[in-house]
């Protein structure tokens, strides 16, 4: 799936649906029921949440910077170490949700207005594990 190759709609229509189908899915389940992992080793459904929302802010935030500045260098943090200065995994889900919903409409409105060309720009990322085919 990540190697993938999609068409720069095909990217937006999935980032806008996200939101759309993590809203439709929940609608009628209980807040407890989003709140309880199904067993001790899994997630709960806010958790699930919470590590969008975590990606969401290091991720959106790298492609904003990617859009803002010319080939920009920066250390890359992953969303499991970000997520510990958060407060998310205890928010409400809806009120989680709407925060996750605006975050991702902010992120298409910046890639909508992007030229074409645009989106082959690039960065430097350090700190992110492994280079492909390193020993």
């Amino acid at each position: 799936m990540y190697d993938e190759s999609l068409t720069i709609d095909q990217v937006l229509t999935r980032l806008r649906e996200q939101p759309e189908a993590i809203a439709t899915t929940t609608a009628h389940v209980p807040a407890a029921g989003l709140q309880r992992a199904p067993s001790p080793a899994t997630w709960s459904v806010n958790d699930v949440l919470a590590h969008l929302r975590s990606c969401s802010d290091m991720w959106g935030g790298y492609i904003a910077r990617i859009v803002r500045e010319d080939h920009p260098t920066f250390r890359a943090m992953n969303p499991r170490t970000w997520i510990k200065q958060t407060n998310y995994p205890e928010l409400e889900f809806g009120s989680s949700l709407k925060a996750f919903v605006a975050q991702r409409a902010e992120l298409l409105d910046l890639l909508r207005q992007l030229p074409e060309g645009a989106w082959s720009r690039t960065a430097t990322v350090t700190g992110a594990g492994k280079a492909p085919n390193a020993p």
